[in-house]
């Protein structure tokens, strides 16, 4: 009896193993996959940034390229939306003085007005 639990506690350990052994080749499957599509979006990255970069001599982009490629973006964004601010700022300044001076050539139409 003793005999046949040994037998079946390896036949298990076998069968996990197996399963241990299968699921071990398709993580190692989807690592590959995963690779696989970070160089196609490094690449495209770099296709959309910056095409010529993307295309010199069939060279591989690397990670470095695209961090430096997306913070270039970033921080262009960034003066971009601080420029906008200030026309913002410039434009609301300019429509404050157009009230103000149309209110002033209401004032003085009126005035003239009076005078007539």
């Amino acid at each position: 009896q003793a005999e046949e639990e040994l037998k079946d506690a390896c036949a298990r350990q076998a069968l996990q193993l197996q399963e241990m052994g299968r699921r071990e080749r398709l993580l190692r499957a989807d690592a590959g996959r995963a690779k696989e599509q970070l160089a196609s979006f490094k690449t495209q990255v770099m296709q959309v940034c910056s095409p010529a970069a993307a295309g010199v001599a069939g060279k591989a982009v690397t990670e470095q390229q695209v961090i430096e490629k997306v913070r270039q973006i970033s921080d262009e964004k960034q003066q971009s939306q601080e420029r906008e601010k200030c026309l913002q700022e410039e434009l609301s300044s300019r429509l404050s003085k157009e009230k103000e001076v149309s209110a002033n050539v209401e004032v003085f139409k009126k005035s003239l007005r009076e005078l007539q």
